[in-house]
């Protein structure tokens, strides 16, 4: 069983049975893991889930615009 820790608490967000197999040098030595798909594919989701709420927090702290400052930036951007 692995642990995948992704937050500034340290708080784990996903725990992951990885079944990982590992590639060998001539001096045996690990150069590479290899994963089934289906557990590359949890690992994507919990990093996809984390980056999302990174980027929700972050725009939380932002400015927020007027209604009207809005309309003028959305104008702005159809002219380009």
């Amino acid at each position: 069983m692995r642990f995948i820790h992704i937050s500034k608490n340290n708080i784990i967000l996903s725990m992951l049975n990885l079944n990982e197999k590992y590639i060998l040098n001539k001096q045996q030595k690990k150069v590479a893991v290899q994963l089934d798909l289906k557990t590359f594919k949890k690992i994507e989701d919990v990093l996809e889930d984390y980056a999302l709420g990174q980027y929700i927090e972050a725009s939380m702290q932002e400015d927020k615009m007027t209604l009207e400052e809005a309309k003028s930036a959305y104008k702005k951007i159809k002219k380009s």
